[in-house]
């Protein structure tokens, strides 16, 4: 429990005032806020005096001056919550997990060893727009169209049938103000006439990869590169509404994406980055120092990625060096993740240096050779790599993570590069300032709301306003258009609900581990459950909070 959320228990509860001051005083509240409590008595007394027979005025004089010492609470709060800042590169743990038990680590390749700046999604957009255009015949006005590289965030659900993208929560409510048709919002009455609320039935919503397939209707977006996707559908959709053109949502979902499938499938991106790697690649994550770190500790290492060997050999020289795959014990390109970790029926194929592909029958994966596609039963089979000693990080929490942990029992580490940019956007003196005041004015409302006279409720209502605008301020801190990664206002995105559950641990990317030893061990932070008493030392991810990290430089990523 918060001191502010003590405070309020002692100015509305006199009886219980000794209890919060004992709790205030045993888990190091501030003296003078302990002492600002105390003298709240007062107007606890005067609640007291409040009955139904007193006049409406009096009620409204009442409660405002409860709301003013509140603020006035609050604001003496924000030094000390300031202070309380959350360090990025901190590795944060959703189930207790040590790295002494670790002895194998796996790798995705594309944002999990390699990340890329900005210019690669605008490369993406531009590429299959033009296809568009060309292949699929669609108008050359969307040439007018450029990728907007803050407009969307990952995450999103889009209604293939209504064309809508938003954002929903992990109970499967819309988060009214967050759906979008083409560039510009839909009226929130429109929404909730159009879904008979907010809710989405599990029945609509996107399978279990996040795809729409077997009549599901939404399509989650979960991997970055899907970003620049989001982008040309919301630009076409809003072409067409624009120029009134009668169109088909489904064929325009399906168009876009084979677009965008074109556009790697075809080797398209592929070519352009190996051309020009200093423009695409951004070398400040230090892979080459985590895979030296965990080689030099005797760790076994493999990498598992969709990419084609050319293209992650090219990338690996540039970012690590020639000597790359001597750090690892087996590699695997073109696997086709998720099918992978579920489709039993595809062998392992070598694969030359140049592309030349072997006949032969794979009986074990060597070091130092290349295995294209294949399946994780026959990689178990061959290796033994089996159960909780083996930790595998990846960037995609369906594709890369949801199968290992669920079927197989191995230990995963997301990679969230959008972490790293949110918690600088909550370490903020304003982010502070507005989260602190709007779980004030929150309890203020929880506990004033049984006051059922017209004069208590209008003072109420107005709170209520003011929270609804704070909360929509906090979304627009961190994007304009769909708010955070994580939070759908109070709740956990549906997002962060797959995040929670898929990964073990999270971070904003590899250079993290070089924070930790290896015989360090992650925990979660044990947060009350809503029927439990909060009266214990809240727990923070150890190094979240002036955690004596291990020296050592990191780069700041732009």
């Amino acid at each position: 429990m918060t001191p502010l959320s003590l405070y309020l228990c002692s100015l509305l509860k006199n009886n219980k005032l000794l209890i919060c001051y004992n709790y205030l005083h045993t888990h190091g509240a501030p003296l003078h806020l302990v002492d600002r409590a105390a003298r709240k008595t007062r107007l606890a007394r005067e609640a007291t005096m409040c009955t139904s027979s007193a006049s409406g005025q009096d009620m409204t004089n009442w409660l405002w001056s409860i709301y003013n010492e509140t603020k006035k609470q609050t604001e003496a709060l924000i030094p000390v919550m300031s202070k309380n800042s959350v360090n990025p590169n901190t590795i944060f743990a959703n189930n207790e997990m040590s790295l002494h038990d670790i002895e194998i680590y796996g790798f995705d390749y594309d944002y999990t060893l390699a990340f890329y700046s900005r210019h690669l999604h605008t490369l993406i957009f531009n590429i299959a727009r033009d296809i568009l255009i060309q292949e699929h015949r669609y108008p050359e006005g969307l040439r007018e169209y450029e990728y907007i590289p803050n407009f969307v965030v990952r995450g999103l659900h889009y209604d293939v049938q209504k064309a809508l993208l938003m954002k929903i929560d992990a109970f499967h409510y819309i988060q009214l103000g967050t759906v979008y048709r083409g560039l510009h919002p839909v009226p929130d009455k429109e929404v909730i006439a159009m879904y008979d609320g907010c809710h989405v039935p599990l029945e609509n919503m996107s399978d279990f990869y996040g795809k729409s397939s077997h009549g599901h209707t939404m399509k989650q977006f979960m991997d970055i590169f899907s970003l620049p996707e989001m982008n040309l559908l919301c630009c076409v959709n809003d072409y067409f509404m624009k120029h009134n053109i009668d169109y088909e949502p489904v064929h325009l979902y399906k168009d876009v994406k084979a677009a965008i499938g074109d556009v790697h499938v075809k080797g398209i991106m592929y070519r352009a980055v190996e051309a020009d790697m200093e423009n695409y690649i951004s070398y400040g994550e230090q892979t080459h120092a985590v895979l030296k770190k965990l080689y030099e500790d005797g760790k076994k290492m493999f990498l598992i990625t969709n990419s084609p060997f050319d293209f992650v050999d090219r990338g690996m020289n540039y970012i690590v060096g020639k000597d790359w795959r001597d750090l690892f014990d087996i590699v695997i390109v073109q696997a086709d993740k998720p099918g992978f970790f579920n489709d039993r029926r595809k062998p392992f194929r070598r694969v030359t240096d140049k592309g030349v592909l072997h006949w032969d029958r794979i009986h074990k994966l060597e070091k130092g050779k290349i295995y294209k596609q294949g399946n994780l039963y026959e990689f178990l089979r061959l290796t033994g790599w089996r159960g909780s000693k083996v930790l595998y990080f990846g960037d995609h929490i369906y594709s890369d993570l949801a199968d290992l942990t669920l079927k197989h029992g191995w230990r995963t580490g997301a990679i969230i590069p959008e972490l790293r940019k949110e918690i600088k956007i909550m370490n903020t003196e304003q982010y502070v300032h507005l989260m602190t005041w709007l779980q004030g004015l929150t309890g203020l409302i929880e506990h004033m709301q049984v006051h059922r006279d017209p004069a208590s409720q209008s003072v109420v209502q107005e709170w209520i306003k003011e929270r609804e605008a704070m909360r929509s301020q906090t979304k627009d801190i961190f994007n304009s258009q769909f708010g955070s990664l994580f939070r759908t206002y109070h709740n956990p995105t549906y997002f962060s609900r797959r995040l929670s559950r898929f990964a073990d641990i999270y971070m904003a990317s590899l250079s993290c581990l070089l924070n930790y030893d290896f015989q360090h061990t992650f925990f979660p932070r044990r947060t009350p459950l809503q029927h439990e008493s909060p009266f214990w030392p809240e727990q923070t991810s150890a190094g979240a909070l002036k955690m004596p990290f291990i020296p050592h430089r990191t780069t700041t990523e732009e």
